[in-house]
């Protein structure tokens, strides 16, 4: 432990991609797909188990004001191999990673094709600090782990969107 403001961890974010950014007016369609029944750790597949679900809302809500009857997909396909992982060694949150297969398919404007690889992961923060100050790494606090993994795996999405 370090001394410092309490602090869980650092989110990283990272693609491997295609240089352009889809330009998508309108999004008609996320799915978030994640084979949990292909996670053998039972304590990873409970941890994961609203993924799905969670995800397709956290993007939704940063685009709310472009849902429309037609437009693009995103289409996002979760790498079930990473999300057991961090479970397989201790539940050591830091090691924790999202790793997805991201498409975006727009029926109406072929030019918004985009297929990208999207991993977000915990490490060590490096926070500046005032004299005085402590900081704290935890792993213990597993919910606040997992949102902000799923929040951030919305904001890299969203972000090529663009």
């Amino acid at each position: 432990m370090f001394g410092i403001k309490p602090l869980a961890a650092a989110l990283v974010a990272g693609t491997v991609a295609t240089s352009a950014l889809a330009s998508v007016d309108k999004i008609a369609k996320i799915d978030v797909t994640a084979d949990l029944t292909a996670i053998q750790n039972q304590k990873a597949a409970a941890y994961w188990s609203n993924l799905e679900k969670d995800l397709e809302a956290a993007i939704g809500a940063r685009v709310s004001d472009r849902l429309a009857p037609q437009g693009a997909e995103i289409l996002v396909d979760i790498e079930e191999v990473e999300l057991a992982n961090a479970f397989e060694r201790e539940l050591n949150l830091a090691d924790a990673v999202l790793v997805g297969k991201v498409n975006i398919n727009d029926q109406t404007e072929n030019s918004n094709y985009d297929v990208y690889i999207l991993s977000i992961s915990m490490e060590n923060a490096h926070v500046p600090l005032v004299p005085g100050e402590t900081l704290i790494l935890s792993t213990s606090d597993t919910a606040k782990t997992y949102q902000r993994l799923v929040d951030e795996f919305a904001d890299g999405v969203v972000a090529r969107l663009k």
